[in-house]
């Protein structure tokens, strides 16, 4: 599945070439726009969309760490249902994004898969802080993770991903208020509901 993961990331990676990097002056949040596909979207989605890529990368690459670990079972698979919900998301934010002619962020995992070994993440970790982006990890938290092992890693896996996934649901509650684009506000109640699932999963894992 990581070569998986990488593929869809470098897929990513190359859309990131269509899309406009002269964002002009900015709009009101409220005001809205259509993309040449028809689709309406206000300046809340292109953030959402902007914000959303990254966090949900850096819950991809958590996983990734976790590869080859001793894990509890109820551990993995949640690491299985992540890893399976959210690169796909990624992929469909950089295709609104893409329509809408707006760039597509970089993200740490678009760094570790431009090297050799997706295991070595100290490269990709760098520049990546997001420290204004809630739940983000900073990358001396995540070189922190990485470097954890046994009991440890896992319960500090727990942990960073529940402030992960109350971030991402902070994010998503903005752009269901504030969004104008049918499919964003979809996907951000979508985030909400399996996250906040998720975070209740991962409290009880934690006793």
């Amino acid at each position: 599945w990581r070569t998986a993961v990488a593929a869809a990331l470098l897929a990513t990676s190359a859309l990131s070439a269509c899309g406009s990097s002269d964002d002009d002056a900015a709009a009101s949040p409220s005001e809205t726009s259509t993309a040449a596909d028809g689709s309406t979207f206000n300046q809340a989605d292109v953030d959402f969309a902007t914000d959303m890529i990254p966090h949900h990368a850096q819950a991809v690459q958590m996983v990734v760490i976790a590869q080859g670990r001793d894990l509890d079972a109820p551990v993995a698979a949640l690491m299985d249902d992540i890893r399976t919900a959210q690169v796909p998301e990624i992929e469909t934010m950089s295709d609104w994004l893409v329509a809408w002619d707006k760039p597509i962020p970089d993200t740490s995992l678009d760094h570790s898969n431009a090297g050799d070994d997706m295991d070595d993440m100290s490269s990709s970790m760098e520049g990546m802080d997001g420290s204004d982006m809630p739940g983000m990890m900073s990358s001396d938290q995540m070189g922190a993770l990485e470097d954890a092992t046994g009991s440890q890693f896992q319960e500090m896996w727990l942990k960073s991903m529940i402030a992960h996934h109350k971030g991402a649901t902070e994010m998503a509650k903005v752009e269901i208020e504030n969004g104008a684009n049918a499919e964003a506000i979809a996907l951000a109640e979508g985030i909400v509901a399996s996250q906040t699932t998720e975070i209740t999963t991962m409290e009880g894992l934690l006793g």
